[in-house]
């Protein structure tokens, strides 16, 4: 019976997982397509890896895609997956799960649907939320047996938003779009309760959506999700240079048994590489890969309702993360070490009408502030003290939380911060040894540096 989990899902997903992984099946077995609609951080990717049977293509944002993997090695080991991502991409006939992103959906979009998928599913499915747009063309053109939407927001701005993915989902359920638009949208837009409750009762059967506060107490107190971001092609190569002169200038000071503070502070430019180019002297760039990834889960954050903070060690970050939040029209406050009154601030973020966004830098709010109007908190910057980043988390999770709390921690790929990573999981080591003021890090080892380095 495909009710069944797939066994390393077993002793994984919690009851209303398996609800969901249930009721996709069920769908599946119908010859329907679905929408799952969960709330943010209720494990959407979790339910699509578990239903995967065949060859599959999952077309999701580039910033998200190498989560996907990441994921499929966790949930669903046995699978064979492929990437089909950069200059080098090629189709692997063999591969159960191919993994690619909405720009080369357009661009390669003869090549993804000549196929005859399996299961065809869109992450953030509301990037096809524009009927006219190429990406959206490409998308209702796939091939599939079982079409799967994942989306926290099936209605961003109008209702034509819900018409395109209903298009991929289940064709022909909501007419032609001049129809739609006559029968649906512009009386809904008037006012029309009785039009509005048959749109309703046409696609609640097709759309799966639970809340937070309706699972709450299936989910544990605090959930941590590493975030993983792809540098582009640009900051990669700006990335590796400053890699190859730091390897050649600190290797050897380590052989010496250099300070290893120094070392640390050797590695600055690495880790601000990671996070924008515009953080490197004498460089410049209008955004970077990790604050794309950082706008996509605030846009959905904010669309359902949450509240977030968002951390930076460097307020020079921060500097750069406010205008784009300003042209995605995301309202926030922001507090760092120029902040006059922090009082105020906070009573406006915790009211229910306050922005739903807090940029704060670590120095200036990192500790002795209550923030449990938040439910979800992004680690822009790796710190090399674990108990830094708990201090950053601990502002929303504390006593007056009524909400399960989310940490995502965004990291950089093939970089000194997945290194950081694995320090902090295998050794917990930084949280004893890099304590600001303590005079501990001679205890960090000349190997653990020398790895980060890798």
């Amino acid at each position: 019976s495909y009710d069944v989990l797939p066994d390393q899902l077993q002793s994984m997903a919690r009851s209303y997982q398996t609800e969901g992984i249930a009721w996709l099946n069920a769908m599946r077995e119908l010859g329907l397509g679905a929408m799952l609609a969960d709330d943010m951080g209720l494990g959407k990717t979790l339910q699509a890896l578990a239903i995967i049977r065949g060859k599959t293509l999952v077309v999701a944002p580039t910033s998200v895609l190498f989560n996907w993997t990441e994921q499929a090695k966790r949930f669903r080991p046995g699978l064979r997956t492929c990437l089909y991502h950069g200059p080098q991409r090629f189709l692997d006939a063999n591969a159960d799960l191919i993994l690619t992103s909405y720009s080369l959906l357009r661009l390669d979009c003869d090549i993804l649907c000549e196929e005859s998928w399996d299961m065809a599913i869109l992450d953030e499915a509301q990037q096809i939320k524009n009927p006219n747009s190429q990406i959206a063309q490409a998308a209702h053109r796939l091939q599939a047996n079982f079409h799967l939407s994942l989306t926290g927001t099936p209605v961003e701005n109008s209702l034509s938003d819900l018409w395109s993915q209903f298009h991929f989902i289940a064709p022909g359920l909501l007419g032609t779009r001049t129809s739609f638009k006559e029968r649906f949208a512009a009386p809904i837009a008037q006012g029309d309760q009785a039009a509005q409750e048959v749109l309703k009762r046409r696609v609640t059967p097709f759309i799966l959506r639970r809340l937070k506060s309706e699972v709450a107490k299936d989910l544990p107190k605090r959930t941590e999700y590493v975030q993983y971001v792809e540098l582009d092609a640009s900051e990669r190569e700006l990335y590796d240079s400053i890699l190859a002169s730091t390897r050649a200038e600190l290797l050897p000071l380590l052989e010496q048994e250099a300070d290893t503070f120094a070392a640390l502070e050797m590695l600055l430019r690495l880790r601000q590489a990671c996070c924008h180019q515009a953080l490197i002297p004498g460089q410049k760039a209008s955004c970077s890969a990790k604050i794309t990834g950082l706008l996509l889960s605030l846009e959905e954050c904010t669309a359902q309702g949450h509240k977030a903070l968002v951390f930076s060690q460097w307020t020079s970050l921060l500097d750069l993360i406010e205008p784009k939040l300003e042209q995605h029209r995301l309202d926030y406050l922001r507090l760092d070490g120029s902040t006059r009154d922090r009082a105020k601030l906070v009573n406006e973020f915790q009211t229910d009408d306050g922005p739903p966004i807090f940029l704060i830098s670590l120095k200036a709010g990192g500790t002795g502030l209550t923030l449990t109007a938040a439910d979800h908190v992004f680690i822009v910057d790796p710190w090399w003290n674990p108990a830094v980043e708990d201090q950053a988390a601990d502002r929303t999770h504390r006593i007056g939380q009524t909400k399960p709390v989310f940490i995502h921690k965004l990291i950089a790929r093939n970089t000194v911060e997945e290194r950081i990573l694995d320090l902090q999981r295998e050794k917990q080591k930084l949280s004893r040894h890099l304590l600001e003021g303590t005079g501990g890090t001679a205890q960090l080892t000349r190997e653990d540096l020398v790895n980060l380095l890798q």
